[in-house]
């Protein structure tokens, strides 16, 4: 399903901030941190300065979640939201920045198997922990250990 750059852009005031929170399942300061560092556009105010936001707001942050939820960066939200308005450039340009978050999470799940490897031994020189002298904590101190990369 093709996304309308237009609906990115639609902040016609249409909810309270704890409307938006639920329905994107954002919390709220974490919708005031967005807004601030730019991820989303300043809402509306209301009268009362209670802030208002549109249809776009709700898209966006939804865009916004989901792709953190993925492990993207900051940076790399940025970068895909300013994508996702500039149809006009290619898909390429996302598939580098998808590219790029993959290579990092192969490197982070590498490591995280090296740290179960690790971890795995440390439990079982422990046995069944009845013992005096701790090996978990003893093998803490030594320098034996290959820590993961």
């Amino acid at each position: 399903m093709a996304m309308d750059k237009l609906a990115l852009r639609d902040t016609t005031p249409q909810f309270a901030i704890g409307v938006l929170s639920r329905r994107t399942g954002v919390n709220i300061e974490t919708v005031r941190y967005y807004e601030r560092i730019g991820l989303i556009p300043a809402p509306a105010r209301s009268e009362g300065g209670h802030r208002l936001y549109g249809g776009g707001h709700l898209l966006r942050l939804n865009f916004v979640r989901r792709a953190r939820d993925l492990g993207f960066t900051l940076n790399e939200v940025r970068a895909l939201l300013d994508l996702a308005e500039e149809r006009d450039r290619p898909c390429s340009e996302a598939r580098e920045v998808a590219a790029g978050h993959l290579t990092d999470v192969r490197s982070k799940i590498a490591s995280l198997r090296a740290m179960e490897r690790v971890l795995s031994e440390m439990v079982a020189r422990c046995a069944d922990g009845s013992t005096p002298d701790c090996p978990i904590i003893e093998s803490l101190f030594s320098i034996e250990i290959e820590a993961p990369h």
